[in-house]
């Protein structure tokens, strides 16, 4: 571990302990604000026909920065529909993102799947739902909280997707919220779920690595949960404990690129 990763866990550690990390944050928005100013303010003068939500609930989904909040995603997307489609025949369907916030990868669907799919987006920020209801008329939005619970029946999605949700979760939101995903998942269906895996363990002191090598859920609380400063990490043997009742078709895996830290990819089928 390099004495800079040492150095940002004891400053984050310290924040998180007298409960400052959430001033924190909120001070690197503004930083990200002053410093993403000018190419925001470029992408908006040559895309005035594209809907922007709020540059906070932006940069609580992802990063402050227009052109990756909608091109950079719009990619992710289209990469996304590609591992679907090694599974499964994306026509007639029903996709859900579970977690959606601002409409970031969903807003694209409508354009990159189209084939008779409709569209779904659960999230429990009240803002990011408002806005998205407002603003993406294609796709049904729906607010839920963090207890797992959702208005759809039995059996009722085709595909669902998380991005980066169970990395903001509790050991016991993990199971609640599998379980209630696993219910609304139809038979054959398929769920992908992107987690912090292998690729994190730099960053992990060593306490949290003792745990994760011995397959434990990795969790840094002290905040509060589902909020992107709430941080968990799950090593392989908790994910196909917590996927036991179904089959992984897949589990990505990508190295570290410089300072850009990939997520796991997991794909299961009912």
């Amino acid at each position: 571990m390099s004495m800079a990763v040492m150095k940002k866990q004891l400053i984050t550690s310290f924040l998180r302990k007298f409960k400052i990390l959430h001033l924190a944050d909120k001070t690197r928005f503004y930083i990200q604000k002053y410093k993403n100013n000018k190419a925001n303010k470029k992408f908006k003068a040559e895309h005035p026909e594209v809907k922007l939500p709020p540059d906070y609930l932006i940069y609580e989904s992802f990063q402050l920065n227009y052109h990756k909040y909608y091109v950079q995603s719009k990619e992710a997307a289209r990469k996304l529909v590609r591992h679907f489609s090694k599974h499964i025949d994306l026509k007639d369907k029903k996709i859900l993102d579970w977690g959606c916030g601002p409409g970031r990868i969903i807003r694209h669907f409508p354009e990159i799947v189209g084939n008779g799919c409709s569209y779904y987006g659960t999230d429990y920020n009240v803002r990011s739902i408002n806005w998205c209801s407002h603003n993406l008329k294609e796709i049904s939005f729906n607010k839920n909280t963090l207890e797992a619970s959702l208005p759809y029946d039995d059996n009722f999605f085709d595909v669902i997707y998380g991005l980066s949700i169970f990395t903001h979760l509790s050991e016991e939101m993990h199971n609640h919220w599998y379980d209630e995903l696993y219910r609304v998942l139809k038979p054959q269906g398929i769920m992908l779920l992107t987690t912090q895996g292998d690729t994190y363990k730099p960053k992990m002191t060593p306490v949290e690595l003792d745990l994760y090598n011995k397959g434990q859920l990795v969790v840094r609380g002290k905040v509060k949960e589902g909020h992107r400063i709430f941080s968990a990490f799950q090593p392989k043997r908790f994910m196909e404990t917590l996927f036991s009742n179904a089959t992984i078709v897949d589990h990505i895996e990508l190295s570290a690129v410089g300072k850009w830290y990939p997520q796991d990819k997991w794909i299961i089928k009912k």
